[in-house]
C-alpha cells in the first residue's frame, strides 16, 4: 500500500505531500440496537446484548437475584419434611449445580431478562419421581393457548428445527412477568432501555475511539520546496524519500526503538486533531444511567455510584427495593410450591408444602454503601487540603 499521494499545489504554488492511512472499522459492536423497533415478540438477543454491553445492568440483575434471598420449606408430616429438606439441598439442577435455590436463581434471572421463565421437572427412568430440575432456554419454547380454557400448551424446538407439542405439560414450569391483557408472554424489565442504551453505546464507543486517537497519534507531514528550479525539479523524489524515512522511523518506534528524523528543507509536522477538545460526556452519561437505574429499581448506591444522596433518601430507596423483591417472591412462590407438592405426590404424601422466605435485610448493603461513600468523601477532602497546602507553599 502506498503511504503517500501525488503531490499537489496549494494556493501559494507550493507543493506538499500528504500521507494516507487505511480507514478503521468503526462499527459499533452493539450496532443492532440502532435498528431496534419495538415488536410483539421478545427480542431475546437484544436483551442479552444490553446486559453484555452495559455492565451496570448485568450487575443490577445479578444483585436483584441475590437480594431476593433464600427460603425454607415446611410440612406438617415429619417424613415429608425430611424429604423436602433433602430435595431442596441436593436436587440436581441441569447437571451443573445442586439445590432448589440454584434452580430458583436461574429461573428468576431468565424472568427478569426475557420477561418469561421456563423450567421442567425431570422424572427418573421409571417415571416414579423427580430426579432433577432444568432451566429451559426460552428460545426453544413456544407458548400457545390451549383448547381448554385458562390453560396453555407448550411447544419445544426439536433437532429438525420444528416445534412439537410437549405431552406432559404438568411437568412444565412457566412464569410471565407483567403480561399485558390478552398476552400470553410477559415483558422484560429491560423493555424501554434499547433506545437509552444505544445512545450510551455510541458515547462509550466514541470515547474509545477518541482515546485511541490520543494514545496512538497521527501525523501530517508537509514538504514545501524552495522557490528555485532545482528543488522544484526534484520535489517528487525528495517527497518519496521523506515518506520512506518517516515510515521506517514510525515502524521502529512501534518496536520500541528511538530514531530521529533528519531532513533538509522546509518540513512541517503536525499532529492530526491535536487542536480539538474531547467532549465532556459526564452529563449525558449520567442522564442515561439515571434512566436505566429508574427502570431497574436498584438504588444507585448499591451499584457503586457515589451520587449525592441523603440518609433519608437512601432509606426510602431501600424500602422501595424491598417491595420490588417481595413482588418477585410472590411470583416465585407458586413455582416452588408446584415442585414441592409434585414431589410429595410422587412419594405418596397428601400433605401440602409451604414456603417461608428469609427476612429481607438490606442493612449490611446500606452500611457498605455508606462506608464506600465516606471513604470517597475523605479522599476528596484530603485532595483539597493537599492542593490548598501546595498553593500556600507556593505563595511563601
Amino acid at each position: 500500500m502506498k503511504l503517500w499521494k501525488k503531490r499537489s499545489q496549494n494556493s501559494s504554488g507550493e507543493e506538499s505531500v500528504s500521507f494516507s492511512s487505511a480507514a478503521r472499522n468503526a462499527r459499533n459492536p452493539f450496532s443492532m440496537l440502532d435498528s431496534y423497533t419495538p415488536l410483539s415478540a421478545p427480542e431475546l438477543r437484544l436483551f442479552e446484548a444490553i446486559r453484555e454491553g452495559v455492565p451496570i445492568i448485568d450487575s443490577a440483575i445479578y444483585k436483584t437475584v441475590r437480594l431476593v434471598g433464600g427460603f425454607h420449606l415446611s410440612c406438617k408430616n415429619q417424613n415429608a419434611q425430611k424429604l423436602l429438606d433433602y430435595f431442596a439441598q441436593y436436587v440436581n439442577v441441569g447437571g451443573r449445580s445442586l439445590g432448589l435455590e440454584s434452580f430458583v436463581a436461574g429461573y428468576l434471572d431468565s424472568l427478569l431478562t426475557y420477561g418469561n421463565a421456563v423450567g421442567e421437572m425431570v422424572l427418573n427412568q421409571n417415571g416414579t419421581g423427580i430426579s432433577g430440575l432444568y432451566n429451559a432456554p426460552i428460545t426453544n419454547i413456544q407458548v400457545k393457548e390451549s383448547d381448554r380454557p385458562l390453560e396453555l400448551d407448550f411447544y419445544i424446538n426439536d433437532s429438525a428445527g420444528k416445534f412439537r407439542k410437549i405431552g406432559r405439560k404438568e411437568l412444565v414450569l412457566f412464569t410471565a412477568l407483567n403480561p399485558k391483557a390478552g398476552r400470553l408472554t410477559g415483558e422484560s424489565i429491560l423493555k424501554g432501555l434499547p433506545f437509552v442504551t444505544s445512545i450510551l453505546f455510541k458515547i462509550y464507543h466514541s470515547i474509545g475511539q477518541n482515546f485511541e486517537r490520543v494514545g496512538n497519534i497521527r501525523y501530517a507531514v508537509t514538504y514545501k520546496p524552495a522557490g528555485d528550479m532545482v528543488d522544484k525539479a526534484y520535489a517528487k523524489e525528495r517527497a518519496q524519500m521523506i515518506a520512506r524515512e518517516w515510515t521506517e522511523g514510525m515502524r521502529q518506534s512501534a518496536d520500541g526503538q528511538v530514531r530521529d528524523f533528519i531532513t533538509v528543507g522546509d518540513i512541517n509536522i503536525k499532529v492530526i486533531g491535536a487542536d480539538n477538545q474531547v467532549i465532556d460526556t459526564n452529563i449525558p452519561v449520567r442522564h442515561m444511567l439515571e434512566q436505566i437505574i429508574a427502570k431497574l429499581g436498584i438504588p444507585p448506591f448499591l451499584l457503586g455510584l457515589s451520587w449525592s444522596t441523603t440518609e433519608r433518601m437512601s432509606q426510602q430507596q431501600t424500602d422501595i427495593l424491598t417491595t420490588e423483591l417481595e413482588y418477585y417472591r410472590r411470583l416465585l412462590t407458586p413455582v416452588i410450591l408446584k415442585i414441592c407438592n409434585t414431589l410429595l405426590r410422587f412419594n405418596g404424601f397428601e400433605e401440602e408444602a409451604s414456603v417461608t422466605w428469609d427476612t429481607i435485610n438490606l442493612k449490611d448493603e446500606v452500611e457498605q454503601a455508606h462506608a464506600a461513600l465516606y471513604r470517597a468523601q475523605a479522599k476528596q477532602i484530603e485532595a483539597n487540603l493537599k492542593e490548598g497546602g501546595n498553593e500556600l507553599s507556593d505563595r511563601e
